[in-house]
């Protein structure tokens, strides 16, 4: 029986009827040529029928599920695959529209932890003959880039390959016995402290390390520190969710970021600059001081580059900067600079940080979160930051799945009290897809935000050249 590390069950132990805390992906696919009615059925029919199931989709929390399910995993030896795996059909006329009301509301209800907690909905039924794949896996059981990953290693750049697995079915994951013999406290202290030792030694540079970032902050005086303004989008969130999603060249943004000399982040995130003053602007409710964003940084990424052997597996490992989105300034090329440089700011004091010690130095600077649960503390105090930005890496080519073309990867994230909208962006290919989740109750017209952030790209292409 595994022992589940804080950094997982913290996802437990704060979720609740309002707060879901699943990430999804949404995905589309361009049927193959000679396709006919009976290839999505079939498609179902072989994700049901995988034999050899990953450890990770048949996790569940250890009963009863309020108390050792938040500090020890149980791992089933069979999967219901009918409950886990859904056929469902967009309503007419078909449109993407009725598609991102159906995620919406799915992404809405939470996971069921007396079974591993994952969901997948095989979606027909739209107007252009696509077919859809809703998914949504627990955060304790990955963080966005690991979820990517295990997507991935299921698709093929080869059309013409028909030997592709679901991603619960991975051919480098066999079947696993179950834990036999119950719980064994035992064992389970020996996980815990065996994981303990292993992080020891970062613990003990905390205090240098702290020290170091307090003394770059206070000499340089202008990093972007976690006290945002006030905003409509930082109040409490109710259950429902409204999902929005559209896609931008990668070339676009590249051209801006090669011709400002910035970085593609940083058109990104003055992308979303752009998008939320003119939202706000709309909604009378603009702050005057400059909004900022959290930004993930991936450290399973950090650890991949520098040949990490177990930085391939589930789990969660990002830290996180807080970058000034400059919301204050009317200019979108002077937004952009001031974006360049706090983020180089906010990068440089994570140096040669451990990734141990970026996730506590990210710990503290969302601390205040943790505290929203506390009737009132949202609503009389300053969010940290005003919304989250992850861009996560993707396929840089074109993607396929048992000779069905990718067309389409959106991310579903969570929102938080406080953090009533999330962006996160995935590339595929020659695409960013872009994947807003909001509040439905606090966020009107959610929707918009894709007009605007096309509106503050086509900004900064004319002014850039």
């Amino acid at each position: 029986m595994p022992f589940m590390p804080p950094t997982d069950s913290m996802f437990l132990l704060a979720e609740t009827r309002e707060h879901p805390m699943h990430v999804g992906g949404l995905q589309l696919f361009e049927p193959p040529d000679g396709a006919g009615p009976e290839w999505t059925r079939d498609l179902i029919e072989s994700f049901r029928s995988a034999e050899a199931v990953s450890s990770t989709f048949r996790r569940r929390p250890k009963e009863p599920v309020g108390v050792l399910g938040n500090a020890w995993w149980a791992v089933d030896d069979s999967i219901d695959f009918d409950y886990h795996i859904r056929h469902s059909a967009v309503p007419q006329p078909g449109r993407i529209r009725e598609l991102l009301q159906l995620t919406s509301r799915w992404h809405g209800s939470l996971l069921d932890r007396h079974r591993p907690l994952w969901e997948a909905h095989v979606v027909e039924g739209l107007q252009d003959g696509r077919v859809a794949i809703y998914s949504k896996i627990h955060h304790s059981m990955v963080d966005g880039v690991s979820a990517l990953r295990l997507m991935r290693r299921s698709l093929t750049e080869d059309p013409d390959d028909r030997d592709c697995v679901a991603p619960w079915a991975l051919p480098s994951s066999p079947m696993e016995a179950p834990t036999a013999g119950g719980f064994d406290p035992f064992a389970a202290l020996k996980d815990g402290l065996k994981g303990g030792a292993g992080v020891a030694g970062d613990v003990a540079g905390l205090l240098p390390a702290s020290m170091r970032i307090v003394g770059q902050i206070v000499r340089d005086g202008d990093i972007t520190l976690p006290r945002a303004p006030k905003t409509i989008i930082n109040g409490p969130v109710g259950g429902a969710r409204r999902f929005a999603a559209q896609s931008w060249e990668i070339e676009r943004i590249k051209r801006v970021a090669k011709s400002s000399a910035t970085t593609l982040n940083d058109v990104v995130l003055a992308m979303v600059s752009g998008a939320l003053r003119e939202y706000l602007l709309e909604q009378h409710a603009l702050p005057d001081d400059p909004m900022s964003a959290m930004v993930p940084v991936s450290l399973a990424l950090r650890s991949a580059s520098a040949g990490d052997a177990d930085s391939d597996k589930g789990g969660n490992a990002t830290g996180a900067i807080v970058v000034n989105l400059a919301t204050d300034r009317e200019s979108g090329p002077t937004r952009l600079e001031e974006i360049a440089y706090s983020s180089r700011q906010a990068k440089k004091i994570l140096g040669d940080l451990t990734p141990t010690q970026i996730l506590a130095f990210s710990a503290l600077q969302m601390l205040p979160l943790a505290a929203s649960p506390v009737p009132g503390f949202v609503k009389y105090t300053r969010p940290p930051f005003n919304v989250v930005v992850s861009n996560v890496p993707g396929p840089s080519d074109q993607m396929y799945f048992n000779g069905a073309r990718l067309d389409g990867m959106y991310p579903v994230s969570i929102v938080l009290d406080g953090q009533a909208i999330n962006i996160t962006l995935c590339s595929r290919d020659n695409y960013l897809d872009f994947g807003i989740i909001g509040c439905r109750r606090s966020v009107p017209h959610l929707q918009r935000l894709l007009i605007h952030l096309e509106t503050a790209l086509f900004e900064l292409e004319q002014a850039w050249g």
